[in-house]
């Protein structure tokens, strides 16, 4: 269900005619009530309490009479639970003297456990268990059962609108095939990875957007995570204001990388923008975690994508409490490719959950780590639901080798090889395939080992690289080469991304030997000879979500990467492409077009699923792709249009490629469960 704010003055409130408690029937979760703007009349048994009101003494009480009864806004913050706000705005709380109080904010005393019998509810304190009811005469922890009426005069819920009208296109073609493009790679659970502290902001919350959005102390001007954003997203520590709900002056940012980029009701704009699939990726790194002085998890990888895991959960459950129940929201977790075509037969999106990790199963390239590791750890992701994974991501370990990255990332990811892993990356000269080359001596490295709170031993050499295309030394060793064979055996999908040449070409060498189709590279991370042997197997492709066009600074742009994929030898078996936002992933997020200002991207513009679609505003700021790039993932709607309409003549290619992504990879999942 879709919040309407209302606004006004307190008026006439109209309520239903009360009735007592049931006696018999049984209690159960209340979904009915979020956005209801209701009077509230109490009964002891069958025996009328009053109306709630204010009672002028930052409480409330009762009153006899309908017409001094104060409007209540309830809102969801999980199923079954809510919050209660007067006409004023203000919270009701169960404070710790008894009595049920006025407050200014969202805490855990303001949420409400609330079930239903008949027309009649109980209204729980989810912190306390108290009941609400009369207390000292006034309301306050009781025993009172609750009728509701229809009322007037609520005060407003501040959220954000996706801008999107109209009616959708179906999910499923009348040829049966899945309608809308797929983002195969994006961290929309990274509020509650690397400790849970790093990152600023939630992508849900159950005090709604203005606890979701807030600022974070930690990330203001000169805080430890304005100086981590700095590092890795090149943001100005000094200058951090920190503004977050409702003018946002500060973030989001295409740059702004450790603060929150998917906001719910901005991944809804996505969706129903067009967006049929979202893989969404549990994230993790240990060596980043402690790095970072503040947390509230730990950082063990494993049991960062279990923390992750129940928040993508509680996220759908989130949007159900607003949607009317268990199962009626448009967020839905898609555990098998059945779910997909289900889901999106019902004109949802489908959200399947992936894992990228460098310590899978714990089993660094330090640690001791047995077959007995990797069956366990494959049957509980597999119980999780997740679809697919990454053998390996950040840094060398038990299974095989990294793809090196570069510049001053690469520089702080190789010293966290010699964390993880327990060396300097090693190279060596190589051609044909390679990975990502290196200078002969890193200044970055000198730099960063200079400032001396790493821990690293005493007497640490920089590394020196061979000048030249360069090839990671370590392959697949035969854990990896177990590990490979057992995801072939139970049908989940190998990410190639990430893994150097060698160990890469010792997967797909396997691959090809089981005839094994489900392998995908969904965010530009690999050779594009690597990336043609993945096509022939019948895999997946994305890009990631470069700007539009040349960007103007040497990095790549989605168009010329797509129309290099499709020159490839083996591009005829791509039937759909994807998009890999890798949104909340320390990934830059395109930048304006540099011709936008000659050429702007017009609004409000039609989507490829017929929706209408207007500049999204959250709280006082209005986001428009021309000037703002994709500061947030809701204008992953507007790039995706700009993106068709700056192909030019390849423009219809793209639209059905981009709309026929969704399809390609359930079929390919499909096909790998065989």
């Amino acid at each position: 269900m879709r919040r309407t704010l209302l606004a006004g003055a307190v008026a006439l409130i109209v309520v239903a005619v009360p009735t007592a408690a049931p006696a018999a029937e049984s209690w159960s979760p209340a979904y009915d009530l979020d956005n209801a703007c209701v009077a509230l009349q109490a009964f002891n048994g069958s025996t009328s309490l009053g109306y709630l009101n204010r009672n002028g003494a930052g409480g409330y009480g009762f009153t006899a009479t309908r017409a001094s009864a104060e409007p209540f806004r309830f809102d969801a913050t999980a199923l079954g639970r809510y919050t209660m706000r007067d006409s004023t705005g203000a919270y009701a709380y169960q404070s710790v003297i008894g009595f049920v109080m006025t407050g200014s904010s969202y805490g855990d005393r303001a949420d409400w456990t609330v079930s239903r019998a008949g027309g009649s509810y109980k209204v729980v304190s989810t912190a306390t268990g108290q009941q609400l009811g009369s207390y000292l005469g006034g309301v306050g922890a009781g025993s009172a059962t609750l009728t509701t009426g229809t009322a007037t005069g609520c005060s407003t819920t501040p959220e954000v609108a996706t801008g999107v009208s109209g009616t959708a296109a179906p999910g499923v073609t009348a040829a049966g095939k899945l309608n809308g493009w797929i983002d195969a790679h994006a961290h929309v659970t990274a509020a509650a990875a690397f400790g849970g502290e790093m990152h600023c902001g939630e992508a849900w919350d159950p005090g709604g957007v203005t606890v979701a959005q807030a600022g974070c102390p930690s990330h203001a001007t000169l805080g430890v995570g304005a100086v981590f954003e700095a590092i890795i997203g090149g943001t100005d520590p000094i200058d951090s204001a920190e503004d977050g709900w409702p003018t946002f002056g500060d973030w989001p940012q295409p740059e702004s990388l450790l603060h929150e980029q998917s906001y719910y009701r901005s991944i809804e704009r996505t969706w129903r923008s067009g967006e049929r699939v979202l893989n969404a990726l549990l994230v993790g790194n240990r060596v980043i975690c402690e790095l970072y002085p503040l947390r509230e998890t730990s950082c063990d990888e494993m049991d960062q994508v279990r923390v992750q895991y129940q928040y993508l959960k509680s996220m759908q459950d989130y949007v159900d409490a607003q949607s009317g129940g268990p199962g009626l929201g448009w967020f839905r977790l898609a555990k098998t490719p059945a779910d997909v075509r289900r889901i999106a037969a019902e004109g949802k999106l489908a959200v399947t959950i992936g894992v990228e990790i460098s310590e899978l199963f714990g089993c660094k390239q330090t640690a001791a780590c047995t077959t007995g590791a990797i069956d366990a750890g494959l049957d509980e992701l597999v119980a999780m639901g997740v679809s697919g994974l990454y053998p390996v991501h950040k840094f060398d370990n038990a299974f095989g080798g990294t793809r090196f990255d570069t510049g001053l990332t690469g520089a702080a990811v190789n010293i966290g090889n010699l964390v993880s892993a327990g060396h300097w990356w090693q190279a060596q000269s190589c051609t044909g395939a390679h990975d990502n080359e290196q200078p002969i001596v890193s200044d970055d490295i000198a730099r960063l080992l200079a400032l001396g709170e790493l821990d690293l031993p005493a007497g640490t050499i920089a590394p020196v690289y061979p000048s030249g295309p360069i090839c990671n030394v370590r392959g697949l060793t035969t854990l990896g080469a177990y590990l490979i064979d057992k995801m072939i055996d139970r049908g989940l999908i190998i990410h190639i991304d990430h893994m150097g040449v060698r160990t890469a070409a010792a997967v797909l060498d396997r691959a090809e030997a089981a005839h094994y189709p489900g392998v995908v590279s969904v965010h530009t991370w690999s050779d594009r000879a690597i990336v043609d042997r993945i096509l022939a197997l019948g895999g997946f492709v994305a890009t990631y979500g470069f700007a539009v066009t040349d960007p103007g600074n040497g990095e790549p742009n989605f168009l010329a990467e797509w129309r290099a994929n499709r020159a490839l030898p083996h591009a005829a078996t791509m039937t759909g492409y994807g998009v890999g936002t890798d949104v909340n992933g320390f990934a830059q997020q395109p930048q304006p077009r540099l011709t936008a200002a000659t050429q702007p991207f017009a609004y409000p513009f039609t989507a490829p699923n017929g929706t209408t679609v207007n500049k999204q505003v959250m709280g006082t700021r209005t986001f428009d792709i021309n000037t703002d790039g994709v500061a947030q993932y809701g204008l992953y709607a507007d790039w995706v249009n700009d993106l068709i309409g700056q192909a030019g003549a390849d423009g219809p290619a793209l639209r059905q490629q981009l709309m026929n992504g969704a399809e390609a990879y359930t079929a390919m999942w499909e096909r790998a469960r065989l």
